[in-house]
């Protein structure tokens, strides 16, 4: 019995192992690589605000790493251990706590740090990769000596922050620059008196830097005027007392002074100092923050480029307020902080809705007044908009149509009853179907109430009976008509006779066929010359050859030869022809002379026919266009002479004119109707005139059934260039 009881409680058991211990090894699979990053500064984040956004800009950017990162700080803390002893101190705690902790990046913040790690001469630190993130702009020499290294530099500006103050206030006398002892302090004073040399004969400068705090601030009270402050950093005054610069010194001096106080960085901007070209803490950390994820990721500081950081102009609206200085003068691309709405601004909105609200009870008042005279003007222009619409639909070239929304047709204008011969009372509702043709009207009410149910335009072409019995093709397209409120009102359709327009893409789809099928026959015939009569006598020679190979007498081997030589002669001949069919290598390099007395006398030979050329007054160049059209025709025309007139006398005639060229073929056969020709075989003649409309030329025919035909071609040479080649 006791046995039963425990089971129940074993099994829960065991399945709560199982569950923690999954979850353990859950765990332990999402755990991250441990990565141990070491910052050092110069003051501490709580003695500076400025580090102190160094240290939330870098944190930020670590936490954009693959690893677990494990972050130690350190801090010289120059205001409180100024001494070389606090130094020694601050290295020997620094070798204990790190040299057997690895470490795998150490970012230095501040241009004492960074010295601090370049004079250091310990491995541990020479072999971890480090990254720099400074605002005097100098990289120290030792640094450049074994240690593995990039960052970003910053370079305070006083200069540019003055000539700023300068163009703010043209009338500038005396220039203050209040700094503090400390070794903080010393630096960023250095800085400034280095960047104000030349302008010491100018200006009246005076450096408040070894004063107790209480003393400067006296002296501020009382400046003359036309003077402005340039404030520095005072960490420590001359009485020994610690200051935290941004946070404390910073408000005082702008407080006691008596006259505009411009700063060097951005976290000094701050208790109605005016500001200038600053330094940007946070901006500069997030770009060494990225240089730090890249370097934990596997690359090496050296192939990262060291970035200059760029100061921004930036200034606080309030203090230009308080002294009265034009945001016009400001730099370009200045940022202006802090500034006020104005009353605009501010109560935009309810001043824009009562307004509004003015305008919309002084609407209504009026439309209540005039809705009466406005319906009434609406009714009578409805109906002078409908009589305006049936003059304008009776009077149109095309034929119109409307229906409801009911699909039955409502209107039909007069050029509509005219072509169907029909009354209007007829053509209402689906009368307008009986006119139809019956094998187009399914595929036509079907496209109809297709559209009409997706309420979209719709366009067919169908037969419709004609007045005169004749059934013409006509296109009807059909838009949704809508009524002012934007609701369905029906369609309204325009037609007109395509009949003529139909045709003609029949004939062009003939003449597409005709061209395909003249383009196999010239395949066929070369086909057939090349097997037939050429392949023949390759092979006659080939079999007579073999015959004489076979013959021990060696006395009629001339004959032989000399007979074997008539043989490839004609077959040379043969190709030659069919050569000349094709392309005409003598039009290349002879011209169009040559070719052309070529081409007759080798036709009048091949067609037993009499071919008569001549030529006067030809150009010895002319445009390849030109003369390879001109061939074309001369072997068209000769070709189709040849075929169909049945004469044996031909008149080639090639001459040069005042302003083109003109290609003459004339003979005495029993000519042709060139409409019936085009109508049903004349591709040829469609050919030749195509031909020389690319090259822009004409084509007269003069021909008559009994009478002989002839075909003059002409083609300009003054033309600017030639839209195709002929051929």
């Amino acid at each position: 019995m006791k046995q039963r009881e425990c089971c129940p409680s074993l099994l829960t058991i065991l399945t709560l192992l199982c569950f923690v211990l999954g979850t353990v090894l859950s765990a332990g699979a999402q755990l991250k690589q441990t990565r141990r990053v070491l910052i050092i500064n110069d003051l501490g984040i709580v003695s500076s605000p400025g580090f102190a956004e160094i240290d939330q800009a870098i944190f930020s950017s670590l936490q954009n790493s693959p690893y677990q990162i494990e972050l130690y700080h350190e801090s010289l803390q120059l205001t409180l251990f100024p001494d070389e002893a606090s130094r020694r101190l601050f290295r020997e705690s620094l070798i204990r706590k790190y040299s057997e902790r690895k470490l795998d990046l150490i970012i230095a913040a501040g241009s004492a740090s960074l010295k601090f790690i370049a004079e250091s001469h310990e491995s541990f630190i020479k072999e971890t990769p480090i990254i720099f993130c400074t605002v005097l702009g100098e990289i120290p020499d030792q640094l450049k000596s074994g240690f593995h290294f990039t960052g970003v530099l910053a370079r305070l500006q006083p200069e540019e922050t003055f000539k700023a103050a300068l163009h703010l206030l043209p009338a500038t006398k005396h220039v203050v620059v209040v700094g503090g002892m400390g070794t903080f302090d010393e630096e960023w004073e250095r800085v400034a008196k280095r960047a104000f040399q030349n302008y010491e004969s100018k200006f009246d400068f005076t450096y408040l830097t070894d004063l107790t705090m209480s003393v400067l601030l006296e002296r501020l009270r009382h400046l003359p005027s036309n003077t402005i402050v340039y404030h520095t950093a005072i960490t420590q005054d001359a009485a020994g007392a610690t200051f935290i610069d941004s946070a404390q010194s910073v408000p005082l001096v702008a407080s006691a002074g008596n006259a505009p106080v411009f700063v060097m960085d951005d976290v000094d901007l701050r208790a109605g100092t005016v500001g200038g070209a600053l330094v940007n803490w946070a901006d500069d950390a997030r770009v060494a923050g990225d240089m730090a994820v890249h370097v934990l990721n596997g690359k090496r500081p050296e192939d990262i480029p060291i970035v200059m950081s760029s100061n921004v102009y930036m200034f606080d609206w309030r203090a230009l307020r308080h002294w009265g200085l034009k945001e016009s003068n400001l730099p370009p691309g200045s940022i202006v902080l802090n500034r006020q709405p104005t009353l605009w601004e501010l109560y935009r909105w309810y001043i824009v809705g009562a307004v509004c609200l003015l305008l919309a009870q002084t609407s209504l008042i009026i439309g209540l007044l005039w809705q009466r005279a406005v319906r009434r003007k609406a009714e009578a222009s409805r109906r002078e908009s409908e009589q305006r619409f049936r003059l304008v639909a009776n009077t149109a070239p095309v034929m119109i149509w409307m229906s409801g929304i009911d699909k039955l047709c409502n209107y039909f204008n007069k050029p509509w009853l005219d072509f169907t011969g029909r009354t209007l009372e007829q053509e209402l509702g689906n009368g307008w179907a009986e006119g139809v043709h019956s094998e187009d009207l399914a595929e036509c009410l079907k496209t109809y109430n297709d559209a009409f149910d997706k309420r979209e335009q719709f366009e067919m072409q169908y037969r419709l009976h004609r007045h005169d019995g004749e059934y013409r093709w006509v296109s009807d397209i059909g838009v949704p008509r809508l009524n002012k409120d934007g609701s369905f009102a029906g369609y309204i359709g325009s037609c007109i006779d395509v009949t003529e327009r139909k045709h003609a893409e029949e004939a062009l789809s003939t003449i597409g066929r005709r061209l395909i099928e003249a383009h196999e026959e010239e395949r066929i015939w070369i086909g057939r010359e090349l097997h037939d009569d050429i392949n023949q006598k390759l092979a006659m020679v080939a079999i007579e050859m073999d015959r004489w190979s076979q013959e021990e007498s060696r006395s009629k081997f001339s004959e032989h030869l000399s007979h074997a030589k008539k043989r490839i002669m004609e077959v040379s001949m043969d190709v030659q022809a069919l050569s000349h069919r094709l392309h005409s290598s003598k039009l290349d390099y002879m011209g169009l002379v040559v070719a052309a007395g070529s081409f007759c006398r080798e036709f009048s030979e091949k067609a037993n026919v009499k071919v008569e050329f001549s030529h006067s007054a030809v150009p010895s160049t002319l445009p390849k266009e030109v003369s390879l059209c001109l061939f074309r025709v001369l072997q068209e025309a000769l070709q189709n002479g040849m075929k169909h007139s049945g004469a044996t006398l031909f008149h080639v005639d090639l001459r040069g004119t005042s302003n083109g060229l003109e290609l003459t073929v004339s003979d005495e056969g029993k000519g042709f109707d060139e409409h019936e020709v085009l109508s049903r075989r004349g591709l040829g003649l469609i050919s030749m005139r195509e031909r020389l409309q690319m090259v822009h030329g004409v084509l007269d025919i003069t021909t008559q059934p009994g009478a002989g035909a002839t075909i003059i071609a002409r083609a300009p040479l003054q033309t600017a260039e030639f839209q195709a080649k002929a051929g």
